[in-house]
């Protein structure tokens, strides 16, 4: 029995550090969603400027740069996922793969996978992945990871390829998190109004060299967006994912100290009883 009693103990201690092991997880888990969200400002403030220049060089075109963002020539595609770098977040990996895959399921198209607990899953799932590449794990590495996808976006760009999109989840209000495709390339200028202006801005550029450069930094800005919500995301999935464990773990803990307690009286009654029959063979 006290054998049996020990061994309920130890399973106790382990569990108690399994919680700490989930609590600890949680709380990085939700300083990093803050920490993302408070970031998600100043990108999109970066790229609202950006965007207020690219209506403004649209007043030397006359309007035709929304010919040539509605013309959209055959060619190869593109799908960017944006994964998880890190496991314990649910089902996050599939929801956003899931997407991927079917957008990815045309010919002639390329599947980028960001995340290396993300490939894993790809790999299982027999998806095709042309090229892969860690997620950031900190909020600090999401320029970054930015500035190596646009280089490979643009590398597809100049072989052939004339459409991409990415793919990504962003932190949800009510639970469930929303999975975001949103179109990169061929860049929609119509997006933007046309600035009407007394005194036109001074160029140093052509207008079409001008666009194509602001094209490419609010492309940038696009990807610095995607990758934060994503990080951010991932992190709430798994402090939600933690929450669930720590009151699994609670749960377990406090049956094992039941069953300890019943095992711990039932040892004393027994002992009770063996002194009982001492005393009354002693007689």
């Amino acid at each position: 029995m006290t054998e049996r009693l020990g061994q309920v103990e130890q399973r106790i201690d382990s569990v108690g550090q399994l919680s700490s092991v989930v609590a600890a997880i949680r709380g990085i888990a939700a300083a990093r969603l803050r920490e993302g969200e408070q970031r998600l400002d100043g990108i999109r403030a970066y790229a609202e400027g950006v965007g207020s220049a690219i209506g403004e060089a649209l007043a030397f075109l006359a309007g035709n740069a929304d010919t040539q963002a509605k013309e959209t020539p055959v060619g190869g595609k593109l799908v960017i996922a944006l994964c998880s770098e890190q496991g314990f977040a649910g089902a996050f990996n599939s929801r956003v793969l899931d997407t991927a895959a079917l957008l990815a399921s045309a010919t002639s198209t390329e599947l980028f996978v960001i995340g290396d607990h993300g490939l894993m899953v790809a790999e299982e799932r027999g998806l095709d992945v042309g090229w892969s590449a860690p997620m950031a794990v900190h909020a600090d590495e999401t320029t970054g990871l930015a500035s190596r996808l646009a280089d490979a976006l643009y590398d597809r760009v100049r072989k052939g390829t004339v459409s991409a999109t990415i793919v990504h989840a962003a932190p949800g209000q009510s639970g469930e998190q929303p999975i975001v495709a949103r179109p990169l390339v061929p860049f929609d200028f119509s997006r933007f109004p046309v600035a009407r202006k007394a005194a036109p801005p001074l160029l140093t550029l052509s207008p079409q060299l001008l666009l194509a450069q602001l094209a490419e930094e609010y492309v940038f800005a696009e990807l610095c967006e995607a990758a934060m919500l994503s990080f951010a995301a991932e992190n709430e999935a798994r402090m939600r994912a933690m929450i669930s464990a720590h009151d699994n773990v609670s749960r377990r803990l406090d049956e094992l100290k039941a069953i300890a307690r019943r095992t711990r009286q039932d040892e004393i009654t027994s002992e009770l009883v063996e002194l009982a029959a001492g005393v009354e063979a002693s007689r």
